[in-house]
């Protein structure tokens, strides 16, 4: 075997220095103190509630979620603790991580409210989908959706040219959406996302799910976790469902992965349009 050549050992070094300039937000103390309380033996709901009271903005938060339509809730939540009590406490902890990471994580020059809404959509939409379909836990779909496109904001804030980039990507039909990013950034929000993710301390099959998302070719992959597979099939499902819900009928990563997806999910074309229609209405219940 030839030693590789030293332009590629140089390049390596290059792109690692570059993404050690890419701001990635620290885990927050509130985030640790939710994710610590939740990972104990016997989580106790008191506790974690006056952990998220401590922060008053992201309490008020947690209440205006908690009573959204979204929920549906027969009684709206008077606290913090209430609020616990209502939804219970792993609801609780996964609102609370999407919360923090809008707060943490803020571009300037540029609005991140459609980026939010859509991952909002994405999170409610996969865990639909995975109480449904059971094909892996509820709690991750969620996480997984919110999480799955992270790096873009963080190379928003990076590069100039990065809306550019996200806009070529969109309408690529034939390659792979991060082979755009790599030859114009030297890096892909996948890297950069799932970089993150393990900062934040999310579960592996998360960051590792965020690493792949974009490479179809893995749902064949038996060598990979079937939960990683399953968090790449049902976020195109995801996100195909939210483009139609807006009237859009092509989108380009539903042409290279869309069978892919169905096949890995075990979906046939009167099923899928099945599941198009109950997102649909949890889509317009949330509003």
């Amino acid at each position: 075997m030839t030693p590789p050549s030293n332009p590629s050992v140089a390049n390596d070094q290059s792109v690692d220095a570059l993404i050690k300039t890419i701001r990635i937000p620290p885990r927050p103390s509130m985030l640790i103190d939710v994710q610590t309380e939740l990972a104990c033996k016997e989580p106790d709901p008191r506790r974690l509630a006056a952990t998220i009271a401590n922060d008053v903005a992201l309490a008020a938060s947690l209440l205006k979620l908690t009573n959204s339509p979204f929920f549906g809730l027969r009684l709206k939540a008077s606290s913090v603790e209430h609020a616990v009590h209502l939804l219970g406490m792993r609801q609780c902890g996964l609102l609370m991580t999407g919360i923090i990471a809008r707060q943490s994580v803020q571009v300037s020059k540029v609005s991140l409210v459609k980026f939010w809404d859509f991952s909002s959509k994405r999170a409610q939409a996969m865990a639909h989908l995975a109480t449904h379909m059971r094909v892996c836990s509820t709690d991750m779909a969620h996480t997984f959706g919110l999480f799955c496109d992270i790096g873009i904001p963080l190379l928003l804030e990076k590069f100039a040219g990065y809306q550019k980039t996200l806009d070529l990507a969109h309408q690529e039909f034939e390659n792979n959406f991060t082979l755009i990013e790599e030859q114009r950034h030297s890096t892909s929000h996948t890297s950069i996302g799932a970089l993150m993710a393990r900062t934040w301390g999310l579960p592996e099959e998360v960051s590792t799910a965020i690493l792949l998302h974009h490479d179809y070719d893995i749902l064949s992959d038996g060598a990979t976790s079937e939960t990683v597979r399953s968090l790449i099939a049902l976020a195109l499902v995801a996100e195909y469902s939210i483009h139609k819900y807006h009237g859009e009928e092509t989108l380009a990563e539903w042409d290279k992965g869309g069978q892919s997806a169905c096949d890995f999910l075990g979906l046939g074309n009167d099923e899928l349009e099945d599941r198009f229609e109950e997102l649909h209405d949890v889509f317009n219940h949330a509003h």
